[in-house]
């Protein structure tokens, strides 16, 4: 299985970059993670938010693979924690098909995109910064995996 996280966002900062390669680089031949970024569109002053949402979310829809598993991350989803996360990877291996995780921008996720969505899971009630998003659900994913191999990483 192989799971593939699609952000909205580009040119992160090198403690972002870091942080996240850091976990992307643990996981398994078995099970690789790997990031796809979006071009968020211009926002300014007279953006319109629907049209540029609506591109975004167009873009993401894109570069989803071919029968891939959509989990969505959005505020109103289930939140996991880390054994239930280590179930959900196990199911979706169990499934057989390859997972898309979609991250959206600063308005969310394109509400087409929220409606390929097979589940919806939510870090926390907060509103996270983008950047931290990123390396919060790499390091999740791993420490998922690490209890579902028992691997020492969780314990420590």
């Amino acid at each position: 299985m192989r799971i593939q996280i699609i952000a909205v966002g580009n040119k992160m900062p090198d403690w972002v970059t870091t942080g996240t390669q850091e976990f992307l680089r643990r996981f398994p031949a078995d099970m690789p993670v790997s990031f796809v970024e979006i071009p968020p569109g211009k926002r300014g002053k007279n953006a319109d938010i629907k049209r540029i949402l609506q591109k975004e979310g167009e873009a993401m829809m894109a570069a989803i693979g071919k029968n891939h598993k959509v989990v969505t991350l959005e505020v109103t989803g289930r939140p996991w924690d880390t054994p239930a996360l280590a179930k959900q990877l196990d199911s979706w291996k169990m499934d057989g098909r390859d997972v898309s995780l979609l991250i959206g921008g600063p308005e969310g996720l394109a509400p087409e995109c929220c409606a390929l969505a097979e589940q919806r899971w939510s870090l926390s009630a907060l509103t996270l910064p983008h950047p931290m998003v990123r390396i919060i659900v790499t390091e999740a994913l791993y420490r998922a995996w690490s209890v579902t191999q028992n691997h020492p990483y969780h314990r420590e």
